[in-house]
């Protein structure tokens, strides 16, 4: 699937003024709908990717539809490939090593926090959640990796988002638990977990 080099995502607080938008931002420049669609807490979110300065001028547009029911939003303009494919729900699965799981208030927050610690040090994103089933308009991300870069990443984000004002809460497990691997290999929604039992049980 082709990968385009910018991206935009937009939050929308009302769904009829999300697809509103939407629709202006698909008319206003070339670019491709990559995904919207309604998210939980009533919300719609929009990714849109092409060339910048396409995306750029939608975005504004989108901005400018959407007034103030636009809760937040972001632009990518050289998108780090596994942000990209996460976006997608694509995962990265098979890695071993420490654990960091990163929880934000929005899509656009958690989106730009991946792209910060991808960029800025050798981790990998396991999953990225889009204010899906149950997650009340958040967005959560995990990364794994050895236990010194996992701390940079997280790091990183907390910076990011003391300085945008906004809550950091995050977790780093140095050693997980062989049945946690395997959970969050599989996801981290509850409904799509499988029982595994541990070792030394007896029933």
């Amino acid at each position: 699937m082709k990968k385009h080099p910018a991206i935009a995502i937009v939050e929308f607080s009302e769904i009829p003024v999300g697809m509103y938008a939407t629709d202006a931002m698909l008319k206003k420049a070339p670019l491709a709908c990559v995904r919207c669609g309604t998210v939980s807490r009533g919300r719609y979110l929009t990714v849109v990717g092409g060339m910048p300065a396409p995306v750029e001028e939608a975005l504004a547009e989108a901005l400018r539809e959407g007034g103030a029911g636009v809760i937040d939003h972001l632009l990518l303009a050289d998108v780090h490939p596994q942000v990209y494919d996460a976006i997608l729900g694509q995962r990265k699965v098979g890695g071993r090593g420490a654990l960091g799981i990163v929880e934000t208030d929005t899509v656009a927050l958690n989106v730009r926090a991946a792209e910060l610690a991808l960029k800025g040090t050798p981790v990998d994103l396991i999953e990225i959640r889009l204010a899906d089933t149950g997650l009340a308009g958040k967005g959560i991300s995990l990364y794994q990796g050895d236990l010194h870069d996992v701390e940079a990443a997280v790091g990183l984000i907390v910076g990011y988002l003391k300085e945008a004002g906004a809550d950091a809460r995050y977790r780093i497990i140095p050693s997980p638990h062989e049945a946690l691997t395997h959970q969050v290999e599989i996801s981290t929604l509850f409904g799509s977990s499988r029982m595994l039992p541990l070792d030394g049980e007896d029933f």
